[in-house]
């Protein structure tokens, strides 16, 4: 990541990841890329925090309707395999708390592809998923930009150390928000 940051070419392989990460599994987050961009270059970071999030979003959508097609053809898998049981369990998730699956996929470091195709599978209405993706993923690279500017090398590695606990923090913050809601 370090290499492809310093190439000439580096807009266009953070785009190219935001855009992937989103519905192709196993491609890192977009965050290996950016911080060592917004090292870099930090007159051009906000731009770099933009598009991975625009392109993340995108990325997002094409696995939105990626799980909407082809639950017609995984369905007779899942039949053969018993997860039908587990499928209405996730297509009730998302009836019940789509916007807040969501936000918490698009924000922490839970693999925000494999809701991004479930939302698609639950048919999860499609405009409040985009502005909460937009919403939940900006907020991520954003922190994660301001951060690398505020503090520099120090918040890049302090970030790849600990991002993950911070993560899991905001869920277990959210849960408990809706648990007592």
């Amino acid at each position: 990541m370090l290499i492809l940051a310093q190439s000439k070419y580096a807009i266009y392989w953070l785009s190219l990841l935001s855009f992937a990460e989103s519905f192709i599994l196993p491609y890192p987050p977009p965050d290996v890329l950016l911080a060592p961009m917004v090292l870099k270059n930090p007159n051009k970071s906000y731009q770099f925090m933009l598009i991975c999030t625009i392109l993340s979003v995108l990325g997002g959508v094409v696995g939105y309707f990626l799980g909407a097609l082809l639950i017609d053809i995984i369905q007779p898998f899942l039949i053969k395999l018993h997860y039908v049981d587990k499928l209405k369990i996730v297509k009730e998730w998302f009836a019940e708390y789509g916007i807040w699956i969501i936000a918490i996929a698009g924000f922490s470091p839970m693999p925000y592809k494999i809701f991004t195709i479930a939302a698609g599978i639950a048919n999860m209405a499609l405009l409040p998923f985009i502005l909460i993706s937009l919403l939940a993923r900006g907020m991520r690279f954003f922190l994660v930009t301001f951060f690398i500017i505020k503090f520099g090398n120090i918040c890049d590695i302090w970030l790849k150390k600990y991002i993950d606990h911070l993560g899991y923090i905001l869920i277990i913050i959210t849960l408990g928000i809706l648990y007592v809601k």
